[in-house]
């Protein structure tokens, strides 16, 4: 218990830390970028990126199958399953590259029709689009390894590494854009950090897991005695594709029912709204892996304590988020890109309402990947063909607004309460009026609080907010106070929170005062 601990706090320390500086950096870069390469050059990549997170569709959810089979043996610290099981993900993982690469050159072959129009021109399009290419595949041939670092515990080598080696390529990218300003060294200078990248992790895996003996012929074989990796693996991969669609292909989207340039404006505020969903997943990437190990206790109990420990948790980030976003968001793409990089309130409302259902279903998501509850196919479906359904309707008429409509409405019902119910159900055997009586203080107080937010913004924010000194000024005096009491009323609102804070006796002893 005290090891399990003491892991899932060291990874979201390592998180958080990287975090602030991923999210310094990505505000700094992006306005430099901007300025330096051009909106058109950065809608551009992040096409092209979102590109090939469609084409890593192809994983087909084999990593998520094969971690909960490393779980067991990595409590029993057996090194010869763990082998079977790794060597079987490096088979695997060594075909899903080559597959990628193929459709990767497949897909380009339509560039001349989708980017005739772009004056960077097509050598440039064709030069980004296979380095991203040669970036991906050499992701699953060299660094599946990482996925036993994360089964084990160790999700914080994994962020100190590849968060470090993305800091020094984002500054070297800022210094090569402002002095140079050349599109094709921007592109260079990410392919060659990549390979840097790839050397240095898998010295230090083979210097952490030196009995680690990876034997892709035995890999191949070993599919044959672990049916059920494939069993899993089909029930996911139509979930892999809906969560593409959901919440990877904003981009992409906007690129084919708006523009190319404004793919690079919503992109300012998905780049902030990414950073926060990097928080939140900070939590949830330091704890995945305990969960699975204290379902694998057994410990009814303790397990249910700690699903509403994190419950608390997940509503006390996800209020900083979302307070934060609608009292802030507009105001600083104004602020620090310009009153011309500002999208209309009803598309950032919605935005800010789907990042709230992505963020508050976290914890019963964990849960059920941690039971490997991956049957519902059927739900993958519904939310899939309701989305594609409504954004083809929507998205020609209504833009932006209209892509992220689709996306809310498909995923509402089944998230809030289908989700829920299955987990309880199937996976913990208990009724899901238990888990509706634990949740509805967090929804309705989330609501109250969302109300007052709403206020501030419109009766204080928004009329006196003209610069960014005068935000920051503005958001010291009332973002932590409104923080502050939204914690309080949670600690005495609900159980979830109570145990968390009992963690810390002295803490616990001072609020109960």
């Amino acid at each position: 218990m005290g090891e399990r601990v003491h892991r899932s706090v060291m990874n979201i320390k390592v998180g958080m830390l990287f975090y602030v500086l991923s999210l310094f950096l990505a505000f700094f870069s992006r306005k430099i970028f901007l300025d330096c390469l051009g909106a058109e050059f950065i809608g551009l990549t992040g096409m092209l990126m979102n590109i090939m997170s469609f084409l890593s569709v192809a994983e087909l959810g084999i990593g998520t199958s094969i971690v909960y089979f490393l779980y067991k043996p990595l409590q029993e610290d057996n090194h010869e399953k763990i082998n079977e099981v790794m060597s079987m993900l490096a088979y695997l993982y060594r075909c899903i590259g080559f597959i990628i690469g193929g459709l990767g050159i497949i897909v380009s072959l339509f560039f001349p029709w989708w980017f005739s129009n772009l004056t960077t021109g097509l050598p440039l399009v064709y030069f980004a689009f296979y380095s991203f290419l040669a970036t991906t595949v050499s992701a699953y041939v060299f660094n599946y390894k990482q996925l036993l670092v994360s089964a084990n515990q160790k999700q914080y080598l994994v962020n100190a590494y590849f968060q470090t080696i993305a800091i020094v390529q984002s500054l070297t990218q800022i210094l090569l854009a402002y002095y140079y300003r050349n599109l094709w060294l921007w592109v260079v200078v990410g392919l060659v950090f990549t390979i840097i990248g790839i050397i240095v992790f898998n010295i230090r895996i083979r210097q952490l897991y030196p009995w680690l003996d990876i034997n892709l012929k035995a890999g191949r074989e070993n599919l044959k005695r672990y049916p059920e990796v494939l069993k899993k693996t089909r029930q996911i991969f139509v979930q892999k594709i809906k969560d593409f669609i959901l919440y990877k292909s904003d981009e992409l989207l906007v690129g084919i029912f708006v523009s190319v340039t404004q793919v690079a404006f919503y992109g300012n505020y998905t780049i902030i709204t990414s950073k926060l969903n990097f928080l939140v997943n900070i939590l949830s990437d330091g704890m995945n892996a305990g969960i699975g190990n204290l379902i694998a206790e057994g410990n009814d109990q303790n397990t249910m304590k700690v699903f509403w420990e994190l419950t608390a948790i997940r509503f006390l980030i996800v209020g900083i988020v979302v307070f934060g976003l609608l009292l802030f968001l507009q105001p600083f793409v104004t602020c620090w890109f310009g009153q011309e990089y500002r999208l209309d309130d009803l598309i950032v409302y919605l935005l800010v309402f789907n990042i709230f259902i992505f963020l508050s279903r976290g914890v019963v998501e964990m849960y059920i990947s941690a039971c490997g509850l991956f049957s519902d196919v059927w739900t993958a479906w519904t939310e899939l063909i309701l989305n594609i359904g409504i954004t083809l309707a929507l998205a020609p008429f209504y833009g932006i607004a209209g892509i992220l409509i689709g996306k809310i409405v498909s995923v509402f019902f089944i998230a809030l309460f289908w989700k829920p119910y299955f987990l309880f159900s199937r996976g913990l055997k208990k009724s899901v009026a238990v888990y509706w009586c634990g949740m509805m203080p967090y929804y309705l107080l989330f609501a109250v609080f969302t109300g007052v937010t709403f206020m501030l913004r419109q009766y204080l924010i928004e009329p006196k907010v003209t610069s960014l000194p005068l935000l920051i000024v503005y958001g010291l005096l009332t973002y932590p106070l409104l923080l502050l009491l939204y914690f309080l009323v949670l600690f005495y609102a609900t159980r979830g929170m109570k145990y968390f804070v009992a963690r810390k006796p002295k803490v616990y002893a001072m609020f109960k005062k």
